[in-house]
Order: C-alpha cells, then sequence, then structure tokens
C-alpha cells in the first residue's frame, strides 16, 4: 500500500490508489459539466433530455439585485428593520417553548402570558376564533398530533383549550406593519412561506 502524500494539504492526504481515482472522477466531471446541450448527441435518458429542455427554456432567468443596486440597500435597511422588531418577541416565544421555563401543561407568568397575547395573539389571522368564549390564560404543552412538538395554547374560560401558531401571529403582524416588504421577507426567513 502506498503511503500518504507527505506535505499534501488534509484533504489531499489520499493513498495513491484513492487519488488516482479521485483525480479520474474530478476529470470525468469536469468533462460531463461542459458537454454542449444545444446538440442532442445519443442521449437516451429522458432525465438528460428533460434537463437539457429546461436549460433551454430558461430565457429569463430570477432577477436578483446586486449589492450595487439601490434598491438592494434600501431592502436590506427594511430587513433590519423588520428583524429588530419582531426578534424580541421570538427569542421570548422561543424560551417559553424550548427550555425548561415552563414544563408541559404550565400556564405562563403574568408578565408572559401579557406578551404572548399583545404581540401575537393579537395578530394571530383567526384570533376571535381562538380566544371563542374568553380567554382564561396561555399555556404551553405538546401538540396533541405532533407529540414531539410544543406549543402554545389558548385556554379558554369555558375551560377549553386550543392550539395557535406563533409564526402564523408574527408573519400576519409582518403583512400588516410592513406590506410592501412582507412577502419576500417572510419567503427568506420562514421556513414555511405562506399561512
Amino acid at each position: 500500500m502506498a503511503a500518504p502524500l507527505i506535505g499534501a494539504p488534509p484533504l489531499l492526504r489520499f493513498h495513491q490508489p484513492h487519488f488516482q481515482v479521485a483525480t479520474r472522477l474530478l476529470t470525468h466531471r469536469s468533462r460531463c459539466c461542459a458537454i454542449d446541450l444545444t446538440r442532442p448527441d445519443k442521449a437516451s435518458s429522458s432525465a438528460y433530455q428533460t434537463a437539457a429542455a429546461a436549460a433551454l427554456s430558461a430565457k429569463d432567468p430570477p432577477k436578483y439585485l446586486r449589492r450595487d443596486d439601490p434598491e438592494f440597500g434600501k431592502w436590506k435597511q427594511k430587513e433590519a428593520e423588520i428583524l429588530k422588531d419582531i426578534e424580541p418577541i421570538i427569542y421570548l416565544t422561543k424560551e417559553i417553548l424550548h427550555s425548561n421555563r415552563y414544563i408541559d401543561g404550565e400556564r405562563l407568568s403574568a408578565e408572559d402570558e401579557k406578551v404572548v397575547v399583545d404581540k401575537l395573539l393579537a395578530h394571530h389571522p383567526h384570533s376571535e376564533d381562538k380566544i371563542g368564549c374568553g380567554l382564561d390564560s396561555i399555556m404551553v404543552d405538546r401538540h396533541p398530533q405532533f407529540r414531539h412538538s410544543r406549543c402554545l395554547f389558548v385556554v379558554r374560560t369555558d375551560g377549553g383549550w386550543i392550539d395557535f401558531s406563533y409564526q402564523k401571529c408574527i408573519r400576519a403582524y409582518i403583512r400588516v406593519k410592513y406590506p410592501s416588504h412582507a412577502e419576500r421577507f417572510i419567503k427568506e426567513h420562514f421556513k414555511r412561506g405562506s399561512g
């Protein structure tokens, strides 16, 4: 067995046979990438033909703002403003849900409840339906369907309780307060953009 290359950077310290295989693979890959998609060769694979057609039909590539574009600077300023606005409530909500601050089934403290009701629940698209007959308290517990997830619940005055999504609340807040930038911000900063 050949000795590793001495003095080579850590990623290139292959044993000699592996190094030769890696070199051949890289060379082959660079030739594959240089294939002219405008000339259909003997491509038997429908996946190849589909990829070639998609590459040729991309007439209007997506337009991304460049750093030297004044609109890019405006977007970055607005993005920073939105983040500064929502980060405190996101931090508090994640602290409530993901720390040992509250155990499952525990009601929030009066201070945390006031912030959650004012900054989150008030902006939920269906807050009136969630509150129903009246709000008794806010509780943190396991989601009934997704037992590994903790979420916030509205505890109603009649004893019933229903979960609500803090992310839906924040997205709705952003859409109202920052209408011209909301969809882009939501798309870039939330896992599930709509909802």
